[in-house]
């Protein structure tokens, strides 16, 4: 069973810092934004934006914040200046760095995510660039509650690609885009769902060579992460686990 990468790790030891500044609030409303956009703003017909609604209340979000979100979404999706774009470049030590946006000005957004690509040791680069390194699949994120073993079931005879129940408290189910829906609602049911989205997974990891690189791709990341515009940042990058806890988040 595949698990999460050691960058799933890394956001949960800077959650917390992350709360201070106010970060989780704005991605929290980000995703409810985007899963508007691309869904519509109906939560009963939107399964993503229902699961984005209760991550986001879990979190403690206001629900003045979400109204807020999904009234932004909404408008993104008549307004057609408000784009969801995806920038690719190269970190510190040549890993590959997808960055999702939802953004009304692509010129903005392009110069900043360039700019830190350049402050940090990495580069911008073109469409095409990386993306060929990562794939995009269902992940559903299920509460260990209830009857385990029926919801395992129902997923493998749903098509799901791959089950990972080596957490504690959760269950991840992984499928094929085209599979998303489908077992979304025949898992609601039966399953406490905490989250579900369409996410990109790299498929080859790249080794961070020095500490420095460590560091610097950290703080690319995390500057990319807080920006207003972006939605996600992805990479394929593994780092030295005696590194991790040297790491710096503030």
């Amino acid at each position: 069973m595949s698990g999460h990468s050691k960058w799933a790790n890394i956001k949960r030891q800077k959650a917390v810092v992350d709360a201070k500044k106010g970060a989780t609030y704005a991605k929290l409303s980000a995703e409810i934004m985007t899963a508007v956009k691309l869904g519509g703003s109906d939560p009963n017909m939107n399964i993503r934006l229902r699961t984005a609604i209760d991550k986001a209340k879990s979190e403690g979000v206001p629900n003045d914040n979400i109204h807020r979100a999904i009234e932004k979404g909404a408008g993104a999706s008549s307004n057609s200046n408000m784009e969801v774009l995806i920038y690719e470049g190269y970190g510190p030590g040549g890993v590959a760095v997808l960055v999702k946006c939802l953004t009304d000005n692509r010129n903005r957004t392009a110069g900043d995510v360039r700019s830190y690509f350049s402050k940090y040791g990495g580069n911008l680069g073109d469409t095409g660039c990386v993306n060929w390194m990562f794939i995009e699949q269902g992940v559903i994120e299920i509460k260990k509650t209830g009857d385990l073993e029926t919801i395992i079931n129902t997923a493998i005879e749903l098509a799901a690609t791959d089950i990972d129940d080596s957490n504690e408290d959760v269950i991840f189910i992984y499928c094929q885009n085209d599979d998303f829906n489908n077992l979304l609602n025949k898992l609601e049911p039966i399953a406490k769902i905490i989250n579900a989205n369409i996410e990109i997974k790299p498929t080859l990891i790249k080794e961070i060579e020095t500490f420095d690189q460590a560091k610097l791709l950290i703080k690319l990341i995390d500057i990319l992460e807080n920006h207003d515009d972006v939605s996600e940042v992805i990479s394929n990058f593994d780092i030295n686990d005696e590194w991790l806890d040297k790491l710096s988040f503030t």
